[in-house]
């Protein structure tokens, strides 16, 4: 289980590790002493005062409820006439994209998100028994087995395949007592994943109207290229896939059928493609602090500029030993690092275990006492090197931040992510439940 501390006091970055503090209290002597609370603020200090390793997520409430009010903001522009704003779904799956799914929903509820997305009925159960009452969403449907716990703790499933109807249906019907279920369909509009065709709109009114203990409640899709805006089959995916969902929403009306909530745009649909913002968004990866890479990539800095947004997480660990080390000696496993120079080597308290990485080594860097410093070798399960030979004054217990903030300095997840190839969800997400989240002001 994730540990998780709230701190309510704004956070100071100290970054000089050997500055005087107080340890009374810590029931901690010697060595562990000095290091306990050493490079952080008080605050993040009390919450960590347990004995354990030191590797910690500082989670930033005030950077994710200020990018929720910029979304919503974003989307109920005031010189758009609706009759009622659009709803803002906050996706909270993958245990809140690594930030703390249920923590993540009580601070997105309390600033007054309309639904929330999880992946699964466990998700959703979780969530739930963290206290949110607003409605959510399972993305992925339920997996025959589920549709009790779906009714017991009030989770909205989507349907993405027609005989899922007479499941759910006959679940809902053993409880005579309460209001039809409600469940989301998704249309399959051109990614090929999940939802049901276009030509399945037909069949599934037939049967939604034998259901009388569902109601739909909602129509979406997912777009697989929202971010894509090159003259290239990719570039114009988000057009036809728009262009088959409208389609087959105005069959379903057609046939009687009201769609509810319809909600298409996912994190770079909300930023760039205004005519998909329907009813409702479903923000990701945004609502943590960071556009998704564009094609071509004016297009990131033209939503970076238009939508500005603030870093949510940063992933902290500390130096643990320093190692001086002379020309052509190898660090870490198989050597694949070799000093050219006499080098100073720190290592840190966090691996591929904690979500540095593994695609790190050699080739990320960190921020330790403001500056950039280079990881050097293989990433560890549980440890990782860098070179701190250009930084003057490093010593252990030192505070190294693996990417974002650090006073004024920014080491960007989705920079990071970029420099390996991969998206800035991996990173988030990798972060594991043996590193605690600080939850902060």
């Amino acid at each position: 289980m994730t540990q998780t501390l709230t701190v309510t006091k704004k956070v100071r970055t100290v970054k000089n590790a050997s500055s005087k503090v107080k340890t009374s209290g810590t029931g901690r002597s010697g060595l562990n002493a000095k290091y306990a609370l050493a490079g952080v603020s008080a605050d993040v200090a009390k919450a960590l005062h347990k004995p354990g390793r030191p590797v910690w997520a500082e989670v930033s409430t005030s950077a994710l409820t200020y990018n929720l009010e910029a979304i919503r903001k974003f989307v109920n522009p005031e010189d758009e006439l609706r009759k009622t704003p659009r709803l803002v779904l906050s996706i909270v799956k993958g245990n809140g994209y690594g930030h703390g799914g249920p923590e993540v929903a009580k601070i997105l509820e309390k600033a007054g998100s309309d639904w929330f997305g999880v992946t699964s009925a466990a998700e959703g159960i979780e969530v739930r028994k963290a206290g949110v009452k607003k409605p959510i969403l399972v993305l992925t449907s339920f997996w025959p087995g589920e549709e009790k716990n779906l009714l017991k703790y009030d989770l909205t499933p989507v349907v993405h395949r027609i005989e899922q109807l007479a499941q759910l249906n006959r679940a809902a019907a053993k409880d005579d007592q309460r209001d039809p279920l409600s469940f989301h369909l998704k249309i399959d509009s051109g990614m090929n994943r999940l939802g049901i065709a276009s030509n399945e709109i037909d069949e599934f009114a037939v049967q939604l109207a034998k259901c009388q203990s569902l109601r739909l409640g909602g129509v979406m899709t997912h777009f697989a290229s929202s971010e894509a805006f090159l003259s290239s089959p990719v570039g114009e995916q988000t057009r036809e896939q728009e262009e088959h969902f409208f389609v087959a929403l105005e069959r379903l009306r057609a046939l009687g059928v009201d769609p509810g909530i319809v909600h298409l745009a996912n994190s770079a649909a909300i930023a760039s493609r205004p005519e998909t913002w329907g009813d409702m968004v479903r923000p990701g990866v945004i609502l943590y602090g960071y556009h998704p890479g564009y094609d071509p990539q004016e297009k990131r800095e033209e939503a970076e500029k238009k939508l500005p947004l603030k870093p949510v997480m940063s992933l902290r660990t500390r130096v643990i030993s320093l190692r001086r080390i002379p020309a052509g000696a190898g660090v870490g496993y198989g050597m694949k690092f070799v000093a050219a120079r006499p080098s100073v080597v720190a290592v840190l308290a966090a691996g591929y275990g904690d979500g540095v990485h593994r695609s790190l080594g050699t080739r990320g860097t960190v921020l330790v006492r403001g500056k950039s410093a280079p990881i050097v070798g293989i990433v560890s399960m549980d440890v990782t090197m860098i070179d701190v030979t250009d930084i003057s004054g490093v010593e252990i217990g030192d505070v190294v931040t693996i990417y974002g903030t650090d006073g004024e300095h920014l080491l960007a997840t989705n920079a990071v992510a970029r420099g390996i190839g991969t998206v800035t969800s991996d990173l988030m997400c990798a972060v594991s439940a043996r590193v605690t989240r600080v939850y902060t002001e």
